[in-house]
């Protein structure tokens, strides 16, 4: 009986193939919609969490002052100082390195060019917390970090602008008034999560960055990298106890520093993308329950329009059921072949989008199951009033409609 019901159904879908290619328009769209953003919603999600990974492996930040909004920091706070630097590496285990950064802006220049660009002072755990290794050259010595030599290590952003293709090792370069010598060229990076361009920078020691760019002796952060994933909240609770007791605060007194975990920042912003796609995905499905209208709409019209093919069939000898099955069918092979368009562009609709926003495509076999079926589900909620009113039709009063 369903198969020859959907056999019905389709030949009545080929009958009037306009019509029916408008009734299930709204269903194609509905579904292309949820399937393209929960899609390109993941691939986004993915993509934050790559570059959110590039700023290093299992990452601690630590600033001094207290978190007030997006900079954080408090002036009035004492600044972190290399006694602390010293204090954390001996006395914290579970920690790989521990690495000072202070940074600013600055205009490089380079014979007859110049460009600007972001110079860090650091020392060489800073390239095993951010795990960034060097595509030429060396690492400062111990020397040169001790007496605060005037080198540099250069990004590919800027080593680019300021280089073109000459190789920069040994070559010097303007930072303010200072020149310095370039020594080792880093690895491409790419962008961070926040769209910043990790390449467009020149790193020297530490030293160096304080007496002859800052002129102070103050440590903005320390960017400390854990062992293990699983170390981090240990290494999080030693460094705030140590800090706590070195800066002298009594207990109950709040912190004048911060110390936070990468990893937590990242589940927050993966969590915010997540639920922005499901805000996005629900609204978009609206637009099935639009089309779910538009396939009862058209439902009711059929029903009239073959009044007397179904007076005639339940006065040959078919039930109410048959009948009812037969319109629910054609009703559900309207959505479901909606379904099937919808998941198709949306496949091709995501395709395009991921190339456009560079993120990488994250197939979710579940939604597209789930879009699909969804619309299937429509086809026979929308086609039950319908098909319910075909059943109950007086097979004498149909046989005289005109």
């Amino acid at each position: 009986m369903i198969l020859n019901a959907l056999l019905l159904a389709i030949r009545e879908i080929k009958r009037n193939m306009l019509r029916s290619f408008l009734t299930i328009l709204g269903v194609v769209i509905g579904v292309a919609a949820v399937i393209t953003l929960v899609t390109v919603g993941g691939g986004v999600t993915a993509k934050v969490k790559e570059d959110m990974s590039k700023l290093g492996s299992n990452l601690l930040m630590v600033r001094s002052g207290q978190h007030r909004g997006p900079g954080g920091g408090s002036s009035s706070a004492k600044a972190l100082t290399a006694a602390d630097v010293t204090a954390i590496k001996r006395l914290v285990g579970s920690l790989k390195a521990v690495a000072p950064v202070n940074s600013t802006s600055v205009t490089a220049i380079f014979g007859n060019t110049n460009w600007s660009t972001t110079v860090t002072g650091t020392d060489n755990d800073y390239f095993t917390v951010k795990d960034w290794p060097l595509r030429e050259g060396r690492l400062f010595t111990e020397n040169e970090m001790r007496s605060g030599k005037a080198v540099g290590i250069i990004g590919q952003t800027a080593r680019k602008e300021l280089f073109g293709e000459q190789n920069p090792i040994g070559q010097r370069i303007r930072l303010q008034k200072v020149s310095f010598q370039i020594v080792g060229v880093l690895a491409a990076r790419g962008t961070t999560g926040m769209g910043s361009d990790q390449d467009d920078t020149v790193i020297v020691p530490i030293r160096t960055f304080q007496r002859r760019i800052a002129g102070n002796q103050d440590i903005r952060m320390l960017q400390i990298s854990a062992v293990s994933a699983e170390l981090i909240p240990k290494a999080q609770r030693e460094i705030e106890i140590l800090l706590r007791e070195r800066r002298h605060i009594a207990p109950g007194e709040n912190d004048d520093f911060m110390v936070r975990d990468m990893t937590e920042i990242i589940e927050t912003m993966q969590g915010t993308t997540k639920i922005l796609t499901t805000l996005l995905g629900a609204v978009a499905a609206v637009s099935l329950l639009v089309g779910g209208i538009g396939i009862m709409n058209i439902m009711l019209v059929s029903v009239t329009e073959r009044t007397r093919e179904i007076g005639t069939r339940l006065a040959i000898g078919a039930t109410e059921r048959d009948v009812m099955v037969q319109f629910l069918v054609e009703a559900m092979a309207l959505s479901s072949l909606g379904g099937l368009v919808g998941v198709a562009a949306a496949l091709a609709a995501s395709m395009g989008l991921i190339r456009i926003l560079e993120v990488p495509f994250v197939f979710n076999a579940g939604i597209n199951l789930s879009a699909f079926a969804f619309s299937a589900a429509v086809g026979i909620v929308f086609g039950f009033f319908p098909a319910r009113k075909a059943a109950r039709l007086d097979p004498i009063e149909a046989l005289r409609y005109e």
